[in-house]
């Protein structure tokens, strides 16, 4: 999408897991398997549903000039989080998708327990 647009930045944060790290995600996809959702996963480890931190991103694009973008993401929690930051997210442009056969119980789950993930009803084009 960015490169169909001419301009834009691609920023990719390592924050596995929603924050609580890669190991701990690893434990959360055993309780999967064993018939949790996501967010009960990572409950019963006990960590709340959204441990990222937003602020070196949006320190990250402040950096780079911007003030006013838009965002790229399935997740409306993400424009919130940068926001707080100081920068203004004028449009959510949905990314990828809306999933297939084996992700569908997830971003469902993610959508519904969240309020993220994609509306697997959404049009992904930009």
């Amino acid at each position: 999408m960015v490169a169909h647009e001419g301009v834009g930045v691609v920023l990719y944060m390592r924050q596995e897991g929603r924050g609580i790290g890669l190991a701990n995600k690893i434990h959360a996809y055993e309780l999967q398997e064993q018939g949790l959702d996501t967010v009960q996963a990572n409950a019963k480890l006990g960590f709340k549903a959204d441990l990222r931190d937003y602020g070196l991103g949006a320190q990250i694009l402040a950096d780079l000039g911007l003030t006013r973008i838009r965002l790229i993401t399935n997740n409306p929690r993400k424009m919130v989080g940068l926001q707080a930051h100081g920068l203004k997210v004028v449009a959510r442009v949905p990314a990828g998708p809306a999933g297939h056969e084996h992700s569908r119980r997830y971003l469902a789950t993610k959508k519904r327990k969240l309020d993220t993930g994609c509306d697997l009803s959404e049009t992904k084009e930009a």
